[in-house]
């Protein structure tokens, strides 16, 4: 099958330049003018006017994931479908396993819950203890292509490891190759203030943020990129929300450590005031870490804009208004998540719009950066030949509205409701099968492949 995509403008993280793209089954065999020459064409997709774009990497989601209140209400199909009608063509999601249980076993379950995926997919795998067992296990979780795992500093008693075991790892992650990705806030003194609030009958919305302030962020990335340095290990802080955690990670870089950075689009279009919104609609915005100020978004915008966060993904993990409804009148049972899968693309894309980063950097931050470092670069985040003919053909006029009544998340609210935007996605390639095309969806479960990832590429990052 050979499809031709000609007429448009296509914009990798290095180059934007006027092409036509030919692709040969799965893979893109050319670009650049008249590609066509001596090839007969099946189809032709027109992308006149329209930018040409790397499908998007999202490499932060929680697919059905179960929480101690409630279960993510997108699961691997409703959730990559969604992805796709955004313009993402693959997700990395974090597979997680039970006390005691072989890392492996856990991977296995998780990739049995990603067999019904619409899209191309890795998995992640979080760790909630540390010893030798575990340490022993990451050369075959690397041979099974699962390069990053990520440790939390956060939630005592579920997830949360103490210094020592996270400096273990980052020497055994740094021996393998792995990239140990760090959910940075100093969990105790959290469950300290969380305690008072209680106690003292702050049960609001509000008080999930007033309970994780940033400077508990910026501590815990501080201390974390201190146990990597000491380490010799890179390290990836995720969804990082607070100016506070963004100068730990710039002063590290700009001594020469190797810190990369997440951020995700909550965190630079929502803030503080909406978790005090009016009674319980606070709770629709809870999310850990929690919205910050809205002065903390500028700083947000400038490390994208200067290379300090290198990529921006979504920590989507959607839980419908009824499951929220059990944390009213104790935010700590509200069910920590925002949906936002289907909206990144569109969010940064308005960065460009409003001459915040460069069209360039658009695609750097939401494929080719996050290919990379996680083991998927050429094949995934970019367009050149031998790639993926993973495409996105993004009208960059078009305009709409954001809402739940026309978004594919299994998810009955928008953190972004009545939101205008600009730049239409219109069609959605998938290894040269068109997903999305003139307001229809061609996708299907199952179509998905699992990515064996291999180990993280630095460069340029």
């Amino acid at each position: 099958m050979r499809t031709l995509v000609t007429g448009g403008t296509v914009v990798t993280a290095s180059d934007t330049v006027a092409a036509d793209v030919l692709i040969v089954d799965e893979q893109v065999a050319a670009v650049g003018i008249d590609v066509r020459a001596g090839a007969g064409v099946d189809r032709v997709v027109d992308a006149t006017g329209r930018y040409v774009l790397p499908g998007g990497v999202d490499v932060h989601t929680h697919m059905e994931l179960q929480t101690p209140y409630a279960v993510a209400s997108d699961d691997f199909a409703t959730g990559t479908a969604a992805a796709a009608w955004g313009g993402t063509t693959t997700i990395v999601d974090y597979a997680g396993h039970d006390y005691g249980e072989p890392l492996l076993a856990g991977l296995a379950r998780w990739r049995q819950k990603a067999a019904k995926s619409h899209l191309d997919h890795g998995l992640h795998m979080m760790v909630r203890e540390v010893n030798d067992r575990v340490l022993a296990e990451l050369p075959a979780l690397v041979a099974a292509g699962v390069s990053s795992i990520k440790l939390f500093m956060a939630y005592p008693g579920v997830y949360m490891v103490d210094d020592a075991a996270i400096f273990r790892v980052l020497g055994a992650a740094q021996e393998y190759g792995v990239l140990v990705a760090m959910h940075a806030e100093n969990g105790g003194p959290i469950d300290v203030l969380i305690e008072r609030h209680v106690a003292a009958g702050d049960t609001a919305p509000i008080f999930h943020a007033r309970s994780r302030p940033a400077a508990m962020e910026g501590e815990a990335t501080g201390r974390a990129i201190a146990l990597a340095e000491l380490a010799g290990a890179p390290i990836y802080i995720t969804h990082l929300s607070s100016a506070a955690a963004l100068a730990t990670v710039r002063a590290a870089r700009d001594r020469g450590v190797a810190v990369y950075a997440e951020t995700c689009p909550q965190y630079l279009y929502l803030s503080d005031a909406d978790l005090a919104r009016p009674g319980f609609e606070g709770a629709k915005y809870v999310c850990s870490p929690p919205l910050r100020a809205a002065m903390d978004q500028h700083e947000l915008w400038t490390g994208l804009r200067q290379g300090d966060v290198q990529v921006v993904a979504t920590d989507h993990c959607p839980f419908r208004l009824g499951q929220k409804e059990l944390g009213r009148g104790d935010f700590t049972r509200i069910p920590n998540g925002l949906p936002g899968v289907e909206d990144r693309l569109t969010l940064l894309f308005q960065g460009v719009v409003d001459e915040q980063i460069s069209l360039n950097r658009f695609v750097a931050l939401t494929a080719t950066i996050p290919a990379k470092i996680f083991g998927l670069y050429p094949r995934k985040g970019t367009i050149a030949p031998g790639s993926d003919a993973d495409l996105v053909i993004l009208d960059p006029q078009a305009e709409r509205t954001i809402s739940a009544a026309t978004h594919h998340m299994n998810v009955d609210y928008s953190c972004y409701e009545g939101r205008r935007v600009q730049g239409g996605i219109e069609t959605v390639l998938q290894r040269g099968n068109v997903i999305v095309a003139d307001g229809s969806y061609f996708g299907r479960p199952g179509a998905g492949r699992y990515l064996a990832r291999g180990l993280p590429d630095y460069s340029s990052c």
